[in-house]
């Protein structure tokens, strides 16, 4: 922990993980400064009776522990209806959240939650776009609390997520361009020495968004026991399988979310040297949480909650 409290700045590319490539060295490099490890999800609702805009609020929704919010039925009535939980602000000790978006369902899930929500133009001065990371990373870190190479005594926000890309083609590629970038720039402001790097908790989040086929090289379990063995119930239940010392029920194998953390001289350090699922599989040292439980790592990071998990 730091001997102040974070503030945290979520990259989330949704659906863009399946375009990552050599090309990308910015996102590489992060990695190999991080501490990386995955997401799991719920299994998707069967196609075609999930459409994109209802698996962005899905995905979401499950970062933010908040799926009760989220009916998997109605995408209408999700977003018209009070939320059934306590806004973010409330659970986690008054934390000052907001979503930049341009996907006008998730401005409105996100409202529902308590979130600020901010367009990218809000953001972004008039005549410029994501391509220019350099000035849009200074305006995110801006709104943290960061300029000059300082943390300043107060910010707008203590949590700012940035959601990018749908993953659907043919943005996608485009879309994790401009992730690329703006952590290059990031990681050139925020050099370990200033105050930026050490008061800075900056998570890159990669999604693989709508699939059809299953991949059994995108699985992370790692259990090598025969299911139908007498040995199987020695065999230990990994963590991510459950909560409040039940089995979850719903647990996805299959496409997890990518995630990479890093603070200078606060996270860990892994042996990852690329932002890839088999490299995250062999050498990531933050192995696998359920994405419902990541909201409250970070809180735990801001000082906005007791302890991790809580």
């Amino acid at each position: 922990m730091a001997d102040k409290p974070s503030r945290a700045l979520v990259l989330y590319g949704d659906g863009l993980a399946s375009f990552i490539s050599p090309s990308h060295t910015h996102l590489h490099s992060l990695a190999s400064l991080a501490c990386c490890g995955f997401l799991t999800l719920p299994h998707s609702p069967p196609l075609p009776s999930e459409n994109v805009d209802s698996r962005i609020i899905r995905g979401f929704a499950e970062l933010v522990d908040s799926s009760e919010a989220y009916n998997k039925g109605n995408l209408k009535e999700s977003l018209e209806a009070e939320s059934p939980i306590p806004s973010i602000s409330e659970r986690f000790m008054g934390m000052k959240a907001a979503v930049i978006t341009n996907n006008l369902n998730l401005q409105c899930f996100g409202s529902k939650l308590g979130l600020t929500i901010l367009q990218s133009n809000e953001v972004i001065d008039s005549g410029l776009s994501l391509a220019d990371s350099s000035i849009v990373a200074s305006q995110l870190l801006k709104l943290l609390g960061f300029e000059g190479g300082k943390a300043l005594e107060t910010s707008q926000f203590d949590l700012l997520f940035v959601h990018m890309g749908a993953g659907e083609e043919p943005n996608g590629l485009l879309d994790l361009e401009h992730v690329n970038d703006l952590i290059g720039s990031l990681l050139h402001i925020a050099k370990p020495g200033n105050e930026i790097s050490s008061r800075l908790h900056l998570s890159v989040i990669l999604s693989y968004g709508t699939f059809i086929d299953e991949n059994p090289n995108l699985s992370f379990s790692l259990a090598k026991h025969d299911s139908n063995s007498e040995l199987s119930v020695l065999f230990p239940r990994q963590s991510y399988t459950v909560k409040g010392g039940k089995l979850r029920e719903n647990v996805r194998h299959l496409y997890p979310m990518l995630i990479a953390q890093w603070q200078n001289a606060v996270t860990r350090k892994d042996v990852v040297e690329t932002y890839s699922f088999s490299d995250f599989k062999e050498h990531g040292g933050y192995l696998v949480i359920p994405a419902d439980r990541f909201l409250h790592e970070v809180a735990f990071k801001l000082w906005k909650a007791p302890k991790y998990g809580a």
